[in-house]
């Protein structure tokens, strides 16, 4: 007898036989997860009284009884004639959220921020006389208390006080207009508001009522929160700009992608303290900003924590979007919250625009930023190793370090108490999951300053973020035997362009010298140097006198067209040489890593003394279409070996891309009908196919796509989609065509919208 019983898909039990004894024998079992442990019910019995609280959005449950009694009172009666009670509370949104910046939030709730007063409005059934007693309770998570900031009551009356402050402004007849003032500490979240009357032995409450809710969000304008920001424009920039430019490309051919962060738009705030409610995050630490970051950086990846995006750096994206199709945060944190499940796909570019929308829309004032040349290194020191075989072919299979063309992650401002005076401000916060840090797979928040000078005993990961910045690019000869042997260490080149968007514009803002002084000065010695005190190890091996060097340079060309380099040789001596040379080119992802190979090519070239002779090269659309696939960044080596001296020089082509056509039409008012179109002509000699294109922008359109089967060379598409303004002032339309042999072809209009 073959018999299987199934208890709640965890087990099942196979009996082979019948017999007086069991043999039970496990077939399956199913995986028991962090959130399915912790969850259990009875987990916190033996330690806590209670369960740690966790949740927050769900906790709708009445929380009092509408009438609860006085412990030192025996015969407490209840309301009777002539006691106070609540008719109406208004939450006052219309006044509060524009003196709180909160008024591009799209929900019925009131959204103020902490250390801020805002307003009330309680109609009462009669006017209030000197010795009425009322309380406004503000309650956020499962089983809220006092000491712990869960549980504030605020009271009126011949005792007034609380956690929180509060104050009558206005006490005419029976409407009473109270001014209510969180801590600029206080947890930040959707809190749920109770107004309680003191009657004969007891309190009456009011009953449960959503549209009370509030969401209290951390204050970059309150100069107590650690997330102050002194600087207005600053603000507006990096608190309120649902709209932003991420920087991609290379060192010398930088481009840029419009990218929307929607933190404003309908249940985005929702979703962000979702992430925070599946991470089992307790309620009481999320008023502290520093554990908020951290908590957010592990969650936005997926890697160990059921997180909100699956990082896929490969060119199979078939069980999910490909990273380069999306343009907004918002269809990533919406598919979350509303599936429960990780979003496929991402790469850094995605997880630092996510991370981006979740700390402004919880009032942490962020930035994504993009480093050129960015160091991955997998030895965890300051070394970038690149290893050539003998013949001066680089060495796929023995270089595990590798120089990313650039790298995004994100900068948060705040306070950093627990380091020594001057190392607050901005502070690099990573979701792209590299390091582990403390379990998880996150990075930071590691002070900018504390990286320029050196100091890395301070938490969080900035021994990890420097070598990002800092490393060395040391390139070896493995000769027959496998024997390494330096010949050149290249110290500028890594992080050598760091940049994000402008305040109030568009354009790049180099802030490279934030984080490094000037390559070789004094200070960059002694940075190195105090560096190398925290066990963060350099190159300083001898390498012989050289008096030869190299390089390649190439003008800007368009995908599909041939390639024209010219390489240089350069000898500073006093003898000719002559050069064996090898130039080798592949198609490598942004990673740096290799996806195909596509040219090698042997030559000599001689080189008179004190002379720079310079040798053209085309490398024409036929030789690397086939292997493109979904990558536009061609990479060539060029290794050279003489008598006695060795040359290496690297040029990095990004092919250019065409751009979408896009108009707007209508008149630019808020809540009223207009139309954008975008037009496209396929330039090329194939057929692009399975075609999406994307398009919406932030206050002015949710996320719309249009699929194609194909577009046939020189044929055109156009889409015509009406959309209706929500929100007044300058907001960017963002477009997007991605294809199976096409990826981020982009368009944007900026539209001016008028109350």
């Amino acid at each position: 007898m073959l018999k299987s019983i199934s208890s709640s898909s965890d087990l099942i039990i196979r009996l082979d036989r019948p017999t007086s004894f069991i043999s039970l024998s496990v077939t399956s079992v199913k995986p028991l997860t962090f959130s399915t442990i912790m969850s259990h019910p009875d987990m916190y019995k033996g330690r806590y009284s209670r369960p740690l609280p966790t949740t927050n959005l769900v906790s709708d449950e009445d929380d009092f009884p509408e009438f609860e009694a006085f412990d030192d009172d025996p015969t407490p009666r209840g309301p009777q004639d002539g006691s106070l009670w609540v008719e109406n509370v208004n939450m006052c949104q219309q006044v509060n959220q524009p003196k709180h910046n909160t008024t591009s939030y799209n929900t019925t709730n009131l959204v103020v921020r902490r250390g801020q007063e805002f307003l009330m409005l309680v109609t009462f059934n009669r006017p209030l006389m000197k010795d009425d007693y009322f309380q406004v309770e503000f309650l956020i998570g499962t089983n809220p208390t006092p000491n712990k900031g869960s549980l504030v009551a605020v009271t009126f009356g011949p005792n007034p006080g609380g956690l929180w402050s509060g104050r009558i402004l206005d006490n005419d007849s029976q409407a009473v207009m109270l001014g209510i003032t969180p801590t600029a500490n206080a947890i930040v979240g959707k809190f749920r508001t109770y107004l309680a009357c003191k009657v004969n032995g007891g309190l009456q409450r009011t009953r449960r009522n959503t549209s009370t809710d509030l969401y209290l969000l951390f204050n970059a304008w309150c100069p107590e929160d650690a997330v102050f920001l002194p600087n207005e424009a600053e603000r507006r920039e990096y608190v309120l700009n649902d709209h932003g430019v991420i920087y991609q490309g290379s060192v010398g051919s930088v481009s840029q992608r419009n990218w929307i962060y929607g933190q404003f738009e309908k249940d985005i705030l929702d979703a962000c303290i979702y992430i925070l409610d599946v991470s089992l995050m307790p309620i009481y630490d999320r008023g502290n900003t520093i554990k908020v970051i951290r908590k957010g950086s592990a969650m936005i990846n997926s890697h160990d924590d059921n997180g909100v995006l699956v990082g896929n750096w490969s060119d199979d994206f078939s069980m999910g979007k490909s990273p380069s199709s999306w343009i907004s945060s918002c269809g990533i944190l919406l598919q979350y919250s509303s599936t429960r499940v990780p979003v496929c796909y991402a790469q850094c570019w995605v997880f630092a625009g996510v991370f981006n929308t979740f700390l402004r829309a919880l009032g942490i004032p962020t930035r994504v930023i993009t480093t050129f040349n960015s160091a991955h290194d997998n030895n965890g020191n300051l070394k970038i190793d690149l290893i050539f075989k003998s013949d001066g072919s680089p060495d796929d299979n023995s270089t595990s370090d590798s120089i990313w063309n650039f790298h995004c992650w994100n900068e948060a401002w705040l306070t950093r108490p627990d380091l020594p005076p001057g190392l607050g401000g901005w502070q690099v916060v990573d979701a792209t999951p590299q390091e582990n840090s403390d379990g998880c797979f996150r990075c930071g928040p590691a002070s900018v300053a504390a990286i320029k000078e050196g100091l890395l005993c301070h938490p969080y990961d900035s021994g990890f973020v420097f070598a990002e910045v800092n490393s060395d690019m040391v390139c070896y000869k493995k000769d027959r035997y496998g024997t390494l042997t330096p010949y050149r260490v290249e110290t500028a080149l890594i992080g050598q362009h760091i940049c994000t968007k402008s305040v109030g514009s568009d354009y790049a803002n180099d802030i490279t010298h934030t984080y490094k002084y000037p390559e070789g000065s004094l200070k960059d010695k002694e940075t190195m140097s105090r560096a190398e005190q925290y066990n963060c190890q350099r190159d300083h091996s001898e390498l012989p006198e050289t008096l030869l060097s190299s390089s390649i340079t190439a003008q800007p060309v368009q995908l599909g067209q041939d390639v024209n380099l010219q390489v240089h040789f350069n000898n500073q001596g006093e003898l000719q040489e002559t050069i064996r040379v090898h130039l080798s080119g592949c198609v490598v992802f942004y990673t740096g890593v290799s996806a195909n190979h596509f040219k090698d090519h042997d030559f000599i070239v001689t080189v008179p003394a004190n002379q720079t002779v310079s040798e053209p090269f085309t490398v024409t659309a036929q030789e690397y279409m086939p292997h493109l696939r979904s990558q536009v960044s061609l990479y060539f080596v060029v290794t050279g070996q003489a008598e006695d001296q060795s040359v290496t020089c690297f040029k990095l082509v990004d092919l250019q891309l065409p751009r979408l056509n896009v108009t707007v039409e209508g008149n630019p008012w808020v809540e009223h009908q207009m139309f954008v179109t975008v037009f496209f002509t396929n330039p090329f000699t194939f057929t692009l196919e399975n075609v999406q294109l994307t398009l919406g922008g932030a206050g002015l359109m949710n996320e719309r796509t249009r699929k194609y089967r194909f577009i046939e060379p020189q044929a055109s598409i156009s889409c015509k989609e009406p959309f209706s303004p929500r929100l007044q002032g300058n907001h960017c339309m963002v477009a997007m065509m991605d294809c199976t042999n096409l990826r981020q072809v982009t368009g944007s209009i900026y539209v001016n919208i008028s109350a």
